[in-house]
């Protein structure tokens, strides 16, 4: 049985490649677990642009992620669950809002700092929301509102 060595070197680089840009990829989107964070909940009356795996930040820093989504059956209301990065206190006053990055940009999940001197505990639910905010509802709105006083 004869190996050509050129053919086993390649393969060997390739899939080495393949690896790195699977490890790569992962750490990019946020779909690797570190571990070194914490969950809080929050309830949304729309989480319009919101998955998974999206963004949780502060400030414009991005301190977290995304982790459950699911529709309550008795509040009709979205429920989340987020980590944030272990080393960062929330205060307990905060309020928990979703984003726009710009006019054609996707939703993220924004924290807007209180002033407590007390913070979340790992599990508390973020009682303070504000769920996404349609463009195309704005704009019906505007446009039905400016043609009425004509």
């Amino acid at each position: 049985m004869s190996h050509n060595t050129t053919e086993i070197i390649v393969g060997g680089i390739v899939l080495a490649a393949a690896i790195g840009f699977g490890v790569y990829a992962g750490q990019a989107t946020g779909l690797s677990r570190d571990g070194g964070g914490y969950e809080l909940h929050a309830s949304f009356r729309s989480l319009e642009g919101i998955n998974v795996g999206t963004d949780v930040r502060l400030a414009g820093v991005k301190i977290g992620t995304v982790t459950e989504v699911d529709l309550n059956p008795e509040t009709y209301r979205a429920d989340t669950t987020f980590t944030v990065r272990q080393g960062i206190d929330v205060p307990d006053d905060s309020a928990v809002v979703i984003s726009s990055e710009g006019l054609l940009g996707g939703n993220f999940v924004e924290v807007m700092p209180g002033g407590s001197p007390f913070f979340f505990d790992p599990g508390d639910e973020v009682e303070d929301t504000q769920g996404a905010v349609s463009l195309i509802s704005l704009l019906v709105k505007f446009v039905t509102a400016s043609g009425v006083g004509e």
